[in-house]
């Protein structure tokens, strides 16, 4: 009886022990195909490879290799004129390096406008538009907004000189781009400068009527705010228009004298003028 017992309970177990596999093994059959229906209906995303800053690069710095890596981005949202391979943007074998232009965090996309052409510096003259020139302003604390003036900013510049009927204040030009303050180039400057000149990039025009005022007259600086577009147009104001165009009258006190002579000499004096 224990024999035939043993027999059947060995069987049982099989049995339950088949069970349990297939069992598990559908259930795994089902995982799979659920997990292929999500991922078929998943939209795929195209990714291409984009050139970051490996770690912080600063203003002035050359960019060498190891300064850029490539990592995957989806293809619809790749910055504009971003660089999608490492020659492109590093070079081939001989070429010359690149300057950063503007400072970068790790992980930020290299981008055209962030650094130099191959062999350019991170000079004034790699910073200037075509067909723009750069012209230095001699300013003090008091014509220059006193430590605040930093590289990028846009000013607008006043000229004060005699206007032929007296001292006037003209303004000159408006949103004038500073491409240095002080020699200083570098457009993240944290700390305060009083600048005693600033690089300023206009045309060829300006920069002779810029001579012309700094020959003539004293030229000051003012700040615009950062999405300041707004022109004001032609200004200028002289001393009536501080003081008033007020004329006072006053009326003349009438002066009555008395002459006497003394042998050969005439004495004149002043006397209270008779009422009328």
């Amino acid at each position: 009886m224990r024999v035939i017992f043993a027999f059947v309970l060995l069987i049982g177990l099989g049995l339950a022990g088949t069970a349990a596999f297939l069992a598990q093994q559908k259930f795994s059959e089902f995982e799979n195909e659920l997990a292929a229906a999500r991922r078929s209906n998943a939209p795929q995303i195209e990714l291409v490879e984009v050139a970051v800053a490996a770690k912080s690069l600063n203003f002035g710095q050359f960019l060498h290799p190891s300064d850029v890596r490539m990592i995957k981005w989806p293809r619809s949202n790749v910055p504009l004129g971003a660089f999608t391979s490492l020659e492109a943007i590093i070079g081939g074998e001989g070429a010359e390096q690149r300057a950063v232009l503007l400072s970068m965090v790790k992980d930020e996309p290299i981008l055209p406008n962030k650094i130099t052409n191959f062999g350019e510096d991170a000079g004034v003259r790699s910073r200037l538009a075509p067909g723009m020139r750069a012209f230095t302003i001699n300013i003090s604390v008091s014509t220059g907004v006193s430590g605040f003036l930093q590289p990028n900013d846009h000013v607008d510049v006043y000229w004060t000189g005699d206007g032929g009927g007296g001292t006037i204040t003209k303004l000159l030009l408006e949103g004038v781009r500073l491409i240095a303050v002080d020699q200083v180039e570098a457009s993240d400057v944290s700390r305060t400068i009083i600048a005693r000149n600033v690089t300023v990039e206009v045309s060829p025009q300006t920069v002779a009527q810029l001579t012309q005022a700094q020959q003539t007259g004293r030229l000051t600086l003012s700040l615009r705010g950062a999405e300041d577009i707004i022109l004001s147009g032609e200004l200028e104001v002289n001393q009536n228009d501080i003081l008033g165009n007020e004329n006072i009258a006053v009326e003349a006190k009438p002066i009555c004298t008395l002459r006497t002579r003394k042998g050969a000499e005439v004495v004149v004096v002043e006397v209270p003028c008779p009422e009328e």
